[in-house]
């Protein structure tokens, strides 16, 4: 790549300009800090300004630290240095525009992050149109009303508007799922542990002469248990599969929160393994990756062959030692219900808690009448919504709990009168 020479200006401000662009790149997502723009600002002086090429390189080497970094450092570098009016191309691509009047040209996630990390919060200025009369303000007294956060809470993923889902977005990244650990056989050594650890006693007194002075002490050990997401991406689930492998990528990527590891699984037609992808730092990179890997995104439903997929070729390898598995999906199947039993019933003997979360059932009047849903209930610990950030919230309660049977004892008691 050929880049022209830059002119020197009469009155810099170079390092207070690397700052300004450390900060631009902190806000798009890069892990930076004062040791990093210090290095900068010392490597542009070692290698010097005359030269384009080795300007951007001398600040990729000190700011870059992952692959996907350089993305995103590629776009913020050329809004900052390179081109001043791709700036104002990219507040553009953020304006409102009527489909079909112009072509379809969407921004990238990382020239979205670079855009929105320069504009500051600024927003684009929308025209107004000539003989519009301008719009009539009323004050609403909103002293007894639900605010907007709590009211976002509460909000079904598929009724929401663009804007809420982009705040749905932000207040799902920031959720976690904490676990509490597990009990184990084994004992280590603990030094207010309630057993005796002989081995660790007789050392002791070999080291002095055979005399046993103090008896050293044992507990059991614990462990992290992994968590499985097995998420429907069919027609039906798509709005919901978005938001909610939004909140699982946050859980992955999240740390102290006691899950040894997070496995993620899509399907519709067929199963996706997109556990890597969910290993990514940025959520919309994963996702984007996620969608692409899976082909069958918002098409059909076969829950039946694709657990038995998933119970054939990942159980053994990802459901080990206690693992909490989490089925998100409607339970609207049209393959054979007798194969979904079966490998529901499969699923459940080889996980510590299974964890069903259904849209369906934010209905007041909600029924099992679907063949599916009668064939997967009985084989769930919980049967929970799963439509809304607040019902995401309760997974935590979910998974602590023992015994979930509230809800899913009403539903099996009306299957039974049927």
């Amino acid at each position: 790549m050929q880049y022209p020479d830059l002119p020197i200006p009469d009155d810099g401000k170079l390092a207070q300009n690397i700052a300004h662009f450390a900060r631009a790149l902190r806000k798009a997502g890069l892990p930076i800090g004062p040791a990093h723009t210090a290095n900068a600002v010392q490597a542009v002086a070692a290698v010097g300004f005359t030269n384009r090429a080795d300007f951007y390189w001398a600040l990729n080497a000190c700011f870059v630290r992952r692959p996907e970094h350089r993305v995103v450092f590629h776009q913020v570098f050329r809004l900052f240095w390179r081109d001043p009016r791709y700036l104002e191309h990219m507040m553009s691509l953020m304006l409102p525009a009527v489909r079909g009047a112009q072509d379809d040209q969407l921004a990238t996630p990382s020239q979205k992050r670079a855009a929105e990390a320069l504009l500051d919060g600024a927003q684009p200025e929308i025209p107004e149109f000539e003989g519009e009369e301008p719009e009539t303000q009323v004050d609403i007294d909103a002293s007894y009303t639900m605010s907007a956060t709590e009211r976002l809470r509460q909000l079904d993923f598929e009724q929401m508007s663009l804007a809420e889902v982009a705040e749905a977005k932000r207040m799902l990244a920031k959720l976690r799922l904490p676990i509490k650990p597990l009990t184990t056989r084994r004992h280590i050594s603990g030094h207010i542990g309630q057993g005796i650890d002989a081995r660790a006693t007789l050392r002791a007194a070999m080291r002095r002469g055979g005399e046993v002075s103090k008896l050293a002490r044992s507990k059991p050990a614990q462990r992290w248990p992994n968590l499985v997401v097995i998420c429907d991406i069919s027609g039906s689930m798509a709005q919901y599969s978005r938001l909610v492998l939004h909140f699982i990528h946050a859980v992955a990527n999240a740390r102290g929160q006691g899950w040894s590891q997070v496995h993620g699984f899509t399907f519709g037609t067929r199963l996706t393994n997109i556990t890597r992808h969910l290993a990514m730092r940025d959520v919309d990179a994963a996702l984007a990756a996620a969608g692409a890997q899976a082909q069958d995104w918002s098409g059909g439903t076969r829950i039946g062959a694709c657990l038995a997929d998933f119970n054939r070729d990942w159980s053994r390898r990802v459901l080990g030692q206690g693992a909490v598995v989490l089925l998100i999906t409607d339970g609207l199947d049209r393959d054979d219900t007798t194969v979904l039993a079966r490998q529901m019933e499969r699923l459940h003997l080889s996980c510590r808690r299974l964890i069903w979360l259904n849209p369906l059932l934010r209905w007041d009047g909600f029924a099992p009448r679907a063949a599916g849903i009668q064939a997967m209930l009985p084989h769930v610990d919980s049967f929970r919504a799963g439509h809304s950030i607040a019902s995401i919230e309760e997974l935590g309660v979910a998974i602590s709990q023992t015994n979930d049977g509230g809800e899913k004892a009403r539903l099996l008691a009306m299957i039974r009168e049927k």
